[in-house]
């Protein structure tokens, strides 16, 4: 039911009056099948597929039919041999053909096969594209969604922030009343307050464009309120020997290595146009034609035909050993391609997850003083109410306050990030 709700919501965003809640799951499943990156990668594979026949590569008969009437108006003039002359001016002829024919072909050094071969390669390669399209999309998705809550707990932290300067305020305004406050630090106390909700005002901004961008991945096609109540739980249990031996089933490098193949079966394409190629052709013909004037009045010709071309390279001003010896150094440079990737995706993951160990081992501490600074704000308040503490000691205390609350959070997302990035490099996101 809770899933009717939310894609009656998708369909008809217009009637929504409230935010609509929003899970990751349901973030992710909207985006799976409307966004509009993976459905142009899901076309491209279709593409593949479709285009992926032995037609396509040239090795099934070829069946044409093709018919001509053509009708003319001449001047004649003939001389035969037994001395007939004929001189006659506007003469109607008529020439009609019709046929049928059929080729098949037998040998052409194989390259019908190659071809078909990199065929098979191109749409096992789209597919490993969408694969890593997907990937993408979901780490995309899921950090936008992250980043949010990331946004929303600033919020909170600044919603603290503004609570206390408001006690700050009413504190100093009852001091000023009986003489015990100056205008500075009231001013001091008002300034702070204002601070607080320009922060307050920008902050919701923020999260609501962010909120923007998250259904824009979703390929909602109108946009509408939305709300996300969720926490950041991190994954704890990620070794880097799990990610760096697993690196090999990334969609990318899995495709630069199908590449190395397509390459290959290049190759061989090229290498058959060296070789001689036999053809077999049969078929059917009618022809007729007449005339109303001359030595013949009308011809007609019709009945079966077959025969077989043969077609021997000789020479071409070395164009295909050209494009042979080409063809091996894409795979070459396809080969290098690969390995530099590989030696990419193990940097880019020994970095991440260099950053998540740290991060983690920072989490715990972080909290703790975020905690701690959470106390002291409300100690200090209090001192402050009873006259023990200036208002450079509260406005210091939330300083502390806010300082460590946006290290925790940050810490939070970056450790989320971290692993979104490694279980995307390993291709472990559907485990989401």
């Amino acid at each position: 039911m809770r899933k009717l709700f939310f894609y009656i919501f998708l369909l008809f965003p217009c009637v929504a009056i409230a935010q609509v809640p929003i899970t990751l799951t349901n973030a992710i499943d909207s985006a799976l099948s409307s966004n509009f990156d993976i459905r142009i990668a899901r076309i491209n594979t279709d593409i593949s597929k479709v285009g992926n026949t032995y037609g396509m590569a040239g090795g099934l008969p070829s069946l044409n039919g093709s018919a001509a009437d053509n009708k003319s108006v001449l001047n004649l003039k003939q001389k035969t041999s037994s001395g007939i002359n004929i001189n006659q001016k506007n003469v109607n002829s008529n020439s009609y053909n019709a046929g049928l024919t059929a080729s098949i072909l037998l040998f052409n050094g194989f390259k019908a096969i190659a071809i078909k071969g990199r065929l098979n390669l191109l749409e096992r390669q789209s597919e490993l594209q969408l694969n890593l399209q997907i990937q993408t999309t979901i780490a995309v998705v899921m950090e936008t969604y992250y980043d949010i809550l990331r946004q929303q707990s600033y919020l909170n932290i600044i919603n603290s922030l503004l609570d206390v300067s408001s006690k700050k305020l009413d504190i100093v305004k009852e001091r000023y009343k009986v003489g015990m406050a100056n205008d500075a630090d009231l001013l001091q106390a008002q300034m702070d307050l204002n601070l607080a909700s320009q922060n307050l005002k920008g902050q919701e901004l923020i999260i609501e464009q962010d909120k923007t961008s998250l259904l824009q991945l979703m390929g909602v096609k109108q946009f509408f309120s939305i709300a996300i109540s969720d926490t950041i739980l991190i994954d704890k249990t990620i070794r880097r020997d799990s990610i760096i031996n697993y690196l090999e089933n990334n969609p990318q490098y899995l495709s630069a290595d199908q590449q190395i193949k397509i390459n290959q079966q290049i190759v061989k394409e090229q290498r058959a146009q060296r070789y001689p190629s036999v053809r077999l052709s049969t078929g059917y013909n009618l022809t007729y034609s007449s005339s109303s004037a001359g030595f013949n009045l009308f011809t007609q010709n019709y009945g079966p035909t077959v025969g077989a071309t043969l077609q021997v390279p000789i020479f071409n001003g070395n164009i295909y050993k050209t494009q042979q010896h080409i063809a091996y150094y894409n795979v070459q440079n396809a080969k290098l391609q690969k390995e530099s990737l590989l030696l990419s995706l193990k940097a880019d993951a020994i970095k991440t997850y260099l950053s998540y160990e740290s991060t983690l081992q920072q989490l715990d501490s972080q909290q703790k003083s975020y905690s701690d600074a959470k106390r002291l704000v409300s100690i200090v308040v209090q001192k402050f109410r009873l006259n023990e503490a200036t208002i450079l000691d509260v406005k210091a205390a939330q300083d502390s306050f806010e300082s460590a609350g946006y290290m925790f959070v940050n810490l939070q997302y970056a450790a989320k990030t971290a692993e979104i990035e490694l279980k995307r490099l390993v291709y472990k996101l559907g485990t989401y």
